[in-house]
């Protein structure tokens, strides 16, 4: 009998043990930094002008030594540029990255540092791309490093804090900035210069960071990460997908080169509800002779691009985006394109994603 009783003593104390070292454990978060404003410099730290892209990823990290209290990090750069630059070619090699480090156990989130410019793109892409429902944070700054108040340090700081709490899993790829978690799918940049650029003008914020912690009260219910289709593990390049730009008087000629140039899908940036010009009509319907796949969403900011409302879509077939602006769905069409050119069955991605 005592023998019993000390093994069991025994028994809860090395359980004890365990569960106070899984408790005391600071999750792993991995930064891939690529560069932008918040890698950027200026001339002095009231300077309006700066050059993107100067900082490493470990001068960044030395300028936030408190992110080490809220998890253990590794940095890397993958690239250095400004997002205006961005490439598919490095949106494949940050997805890959991305998938091979979420699917060891040694790291329990990612956060990408990232120009602000193309920022909701390459969110989005990877929103579709990435296969772990571990979370992913993109987040960069409206201000250069050197700034009297760059806004970088904090949103690294609260992406960390984000990426390294377990609510934040199953969300899908996450924007931080400013104190905002927003989604992918809906997340725009709205002003030049503001720190508050990034919002969802049609669904709002997903939560916000406070005191070191995300507090939730949204979420999607789009298709992302895990649910989604799309694998680019084995792709070298993605299909050439253009926009063309809607406005008063557009002349039929701006359609050539996306007819003649090796374009596999083409979305209109269109008028109100994805309307389309009468010059341009025509260029459209003859893209979809030639087998493009012709996309209609809207340059005007918030709403939807519906479908069959002033536009007859199935006489024509063409895809209506829904809630997704010219850049998105160009993303969005690229990746359709890996999997069919069938456009009933682009348009349900459309509606799912």
């Amino acid at each position: 009998m005592n023998k019993l009783r000390h093994l069991s003593m025994v028994l809860l104390m090395i359980a004890a043990t365990v569960l106070t070292t899984f408790a005391d454990r600071k999750p792993n978060v991995y930064i891939l930094a690529t560069g932008g404003t918040i890698a950027g410099t200026g001339a002095s730290a009231t300077s309006s002008g700066y050059t993107s892209g100067q900082v490493t990823i470990h001068s960044l990290l030395d300028a936030v030594p408190q992110i080490q209290d809220i998890a253990n990090i590794t940095g890397e750069q993958v690239v250095n540029i400004g997002s205006q630059n961005m490439t598919d070619d490095v949106w494949l090699t940050l997805a890959r990255r991305v998938n091979d480090l979420l699917a060891t156990d040694s790291v329990d989130g990612i956060v990408i540092t990232h120009g602000t410019d193309t920022m909701e793109e390459t969110a989005f892409f990877l929103n579709l791309t990435v296969k772990s429902n571990k979370p992913v944070v993109l987040t960069g700054a409206m201000r250069p490093s050197t700034a009297m108040s760059a806004d970088g340090p904090l949103n690294l700081y609260n992406s960390v804090c984000t990426a390294a709490d377990p609510s934040s899993k199953g969300r899908g790829v996450l924007i931080v900035m400013n104190g905002l978690i927003l989604g992918a799918h809906g997340t725009q940049k709205m002003n030049t210069v503001s720190v508050q650029t990034f919002q969802d003008p049609n669904g709002g914020a997903f939560g916000y960071v406070y005191n070191s912690k995300p507090y939730y009260s949204l979420y999607t219910t789009k298709l992302h990460t895990t649910e989604s289709v799309f694998d680019v593990s084995g792709l070298k390049e993605l299909p050439k997908v253009g926009i063309v730009y809607a406005y008063s008087n557009v002349y039929p000629d701006v359609m050539d080169p996306y007819l003649h140039n090796g374009y596999k899908g083409i979305i209109h940036a269109g008028l109100g509800n994805g309307n389309i010009h009468k010059n341009i009509f025509p260029k459209l319907d003859e893209a979809r002779k030639e087998g493009i796949v012709v996309v209609r969403s809207s340059r005007t900011p918030t709403g939807p691009t519906t479908e069959f409302d002033e536009v007859d879509d199935k006489a024509h077939e063409f895809v209506a985006s829904w809630e997704l602006n010219p850049q998105k769905a160009r993303v969005l069409l690229m990746l359709a394109l890996t999997k069919t050119n069938d456009w009933k069955k682009i348009q349900e991605y459309f509606r799912q994603y």
